[in-house]
């Protein structure tokens, strides 16, 4: 049987790809950080929780797994408007770890990598059609970041590891049998932000309307992420057919072909809601571009590298939010009763368990992502996916390590270097009778409020 590592296993793509994976007899092995990603969805999977630039961590991955094969490298942050914001921090995550973590694979000798890349890398400036020959201008760091990647990795190929580009479009959706999907609190994709507004009743902006498209505002190729990740199994199965030791590295669109603008996202999303939701025009966000959709390359796909190679290609995307969809048991939440909204049940899917309970404290705490969506974000324009801190139920300490948090008890945190609770009140003693800390200092030298020693 075939094992293969997923870095950012836990993520929206990455777990979407390791669930493909096993229905297709491929074993996964999963590594992530759980910044961004989510423990649940490692359930029932050899899991690493960890960096990829942790070489020691490689190592032992690859000592106790020696059978695997390829990698599927996931791990990232996604959000366009977020790496404009923050440059440094998305050239750190997506490019110096990279080149760490393909090291620690050459290191164990590994020969076949899978790399997540994006379509936000072409100059698709007025939503035209683009292919694997078409020029590249990403408009946006995190856009570059991926540019510069495929670049490194095309350069390591020659005398490293093998590499496989995969340039996504914009996934949507979930996993058919509703093992994982993209949760984020707070979305940054149209497609969420679309059930967000319609559950808070507010109307929908529409960031961008004077684009060279045929309505104005931005263009997507929405491809659905099951299809995506029989993609994946389609690149791992078919690895050394697409790359071999005269052509070492090489770059391939996942996308549809098929272009959707955002009011048309819009008038969509109506056709299936009780209530339709209003919108309002805004400017563009940082980093937004009009988009572009995939165009075929003549000669077709390298070797089949179709998503219509794996047996349930092409799922459509509208019965995603069908309310009578159907939960497995034990998985994520029922399904909502007959005659429920069907945003309330698209947005539903939350799993049970230590997901589903809400941070319980505020403030920044810094650190790097996990895999999500590529494109220009997950669904419009990453998370990536796709931000938040992950998987909730957990917290980082000022040291980065990733201690839980008990359902009902606030776990004190480090912010701004001073240790408050989640409400920002002093930290109190467990063991104290409800005394702040300072206070049962003061009492074991016999000191008490308004009294001298």
């Amino acid at each position: 049987m075939t094992t293969v590592l997923i870095a950012g296993g836990a993520g929206y793509i990455g777990s979407t790809v390791a669930s493909a994976c096993t229905d297709a007899g491929i074993t996964p092995v999963i590594l992530d950080n759980l910044v961004r990603g989510r423990r649940e969805f490692t359930s029932g999977r050899a899991f690493y929780e960890g960096d990829i630039a942790d070489g020691a961590l490689v190592d032992r991955i690859f000592s106790e797994h020696p059978d695997i094969s390829a990698v599927v490298h996931c791990a990232a942050l996604i959000v366009v408007p977020e790496s404009v914001a923050d440059p440094i921090g998305y050239y750190e995550a997506n490019v110096a770890k990279s080149l760490a973590f393909v090291g620690h694979l050459h290191r164990n000798g590994c020969d076949r990598i899978i790399f997540s890349s994006s379509a936000s890398i072409y100059r698709a400036e007025d939503g035209s059609s683009v292919n694997e020959d078409s020029p590249l201008a990403p408009q946006s760091p995190y856009a570059r970041t991926k540019a510069v990647c495929e670049e490194m990795f095309a350069d390591i190929a020659v005398a490293g590891p093998r590499v496989l580009s995969l340039r996504y479009f914009n996934p949507v959706g979930a996993d058919p049998e509703l093992r994982t999907g993209l949760q984020l609190k707070r979305p940054s994709h149209a497609l969420g932000v679309l059930i967000q507004a319609h559950q808070e009743g507010r109307p929908f902006p529409i960031t961008g309307t004077t684009y060279p498209t045929r309505d104005g505002t931005g263009i997507r190729d929405y491809v659905h992420v099951w299809d995506l990740a029989a993609a994946h199994v389609a690149a791992i199965e078919r690895f050394d057919s697409v790359l071999t030791e005269s052509k070492r590295s090489i770059a391939i669109n996942l996308g549809t072909g098929s272009g959707t603008t955002v009011r048309e996202l819009c008038a969509a999303f109506n056709n299936v809601v009780s209530t339709p939701l209003a919108t309002v025009d805004a400017d563009p966000r940082p980093g937004d571009v009009a988009g572009g959709l995939h165009q075929e390359r003549p000669g077709g796909r390298a070797a089949g590298m179709d998503s219509e190679a794996v047996p349930g290609g092409r799922h459509p995307i509208r019965p995603g939010l069908d309310p009578g969809a159907r939960r497995p048991a034990g998985g994520l939440t029922p399904s909502p009763p007959p005659g429920a909204d069907s945003a309330s049940a698209a947005i539903a899917l939350v799993p049970k368990g230590e997901g589903r309970r809400t941070r319980r404290f505020r403030g920044r705490v810094a650190g790097a992502g996990t895999a999500g969506p590529a494109g220009a974000e997950p669904a419009d324009g990453p998370p990536a996916g796709e931000g938040g801190m992950g998987g909730s139920g957990s917290a980082l300490s000022r040291h980065g390590r990733r201690t839980p948090v008990r359902p009902g008890r606030a776990r004190a945190v480090r912010v701004l270097g001073r240790p408050r609770t989640p409400r920002g009140r002093p930290r109190r003693h467990p063991r104290a009778g409800g005394r702040t800390a300072a206070r049962l200092r003061r009492d074991r030298r016999g000191q008490r409020p308004g009294r001298g020693r």
